[in-house]
């Protein structure tokens, strides 16, 4: 096996010290353009590459940054970690990226254990931590970046959907379709992008003279199987229901899945609206009607907004916010 090859050995060819290899590695200047460019030529030939190691205790940083993601087995978080990685690797990064399985104890293990590993910064997708613990958990994070998460403090970015208007025009678009027994599958109770789609449904029913019955709005898994039990519930015990506003693709998939066992059909009996517009969305029988956010594009702006405040960039760039399309197919023409 052939020996690797040292800053020792660049330098020992190029007739000068470590230190001045060293500062042509790390950029550091100060050094003439001759020398630089004899120094870049050794390192060329002899196959030299820096150690990781050794590069961050010069400069500080790892080159490495952490996404935490609720799960990675969605599509939206798939898309978003593709996003995160093309910016990423185009600006010379890392990513660790941890799945959280929807478990808060699981979500502040990744957190500790990203701290640890001394990235430069972290994006945290969709937490369902508390506040108070979502606090105590970041308050060792260099550099963070919230996706589809807000919290008041200095110092953070923010990569959000306007969610709540999402829950008002998904709600309108079934209102002015004639439907006003409308039911809300709201997701997880400690998701924040939930809780704003169930305010901009309660918003557009208000808006329309009507008010949600008790029982009209319920949480469910941000799953198809999860959800899938939530419909047949909620059908089951309000037969007066013609509409769903869906937390996202997954549950609508799920409700029309329950649907099709129910032998309710769709949308003549029950429409189904969903959120993200996720590729199986318009595979699926009938095609769904959603509203569609660019995931990819949401997590290339967090690894810019991260990096910027990596830099040093504060008030300047605190947030980036997306406003979803709706998409009308067949499940809620």
């Amino acid at each position: 096996m052939s020996r690797r090859v040292t800053m020792a050995d660049v330098a020992r060819e190029a007739g000068v010290s470590q230190m001045t290899v060293s500062r042509v590695v790390n950029e550091k200047g100060d050094i003439s353009e001759a020398t630089s460019l004899r120094i870049r030529e050794v390192i060329q030939r002899l196959g030299y590459r820096p150690s990781g190691v050794a590069r961050s205790l010069a400069t500080k940083r790892t080159g490495t940054l952490g996404l935490v993601v609720p799960d990675n087995s969605n599509p939206c978080f798939s898309a978003i970690a593709r996003g995160a990685e093309h910016v990423a690797y185009q600006e010379g990064y890392s990513i660790f990226l941890c799945n959280t399985e929807e478990e808060t104890d699981r979500e502040l293990a990744v957190i500790r254990s990203l701290e640890e590993k001394g990235v430069d910064g972290t994006i945290l997708c969709s937490s369902r931590l508390g506040e108070d613990d979502l606090r105590r958990a970041i308050s060792y994070i260099p550099c963070l970046v919230l996706v589809n998460r807000r919290l008041e403090q200095e110092g953070i970015g923010f990569v959000v959907i306007d969610d709540e208007r999402s829950g008002r025009i998904a709600t309108r678009h079934l209102l002015d379709a004639g439907h006003r027994a409308i039911a809300m599958l709201a997701g997880p109770i400690n998701s924040y992008a939930g809780q704003q789609r169930t305010r901009g449904y309660r918003a557009a029913m208000q808006a329309a003279g009507l008010k949600p019955e008790d029982g009209w709005v319920l949480n469910c898994p941000p799953r198809i199987e999860g959800s899938m039990q939530a419909t047949r519930e909620l059908l089951s015990a309000h037969s007066e229901l013609t509409a769903l506003v869906c937390y996202n693709d997954l549950v609508a998939i799920g409700a029309l899945k329950a649907c099709a066992e129910m032998s309710l059909s769709v949308p003549d009996e029950i429409a189904v609206v969903g959120h993200d517009d996720i590729p199986l969305s318009e595979l699926v029988t009938p095609a769904l009607t959603t509203c569609r956010v660019s995931q990819y594009e949401m997590g290339s702006q967090a690894v810019q907004l991260l990096l910027k405040h990596i830099g040093g960039c504060e008030t300047e760039c605190h947030e980036v916010i997306f406003q979803s399309e709706l998409i009308v197919r067949a499940s809620a023409p």
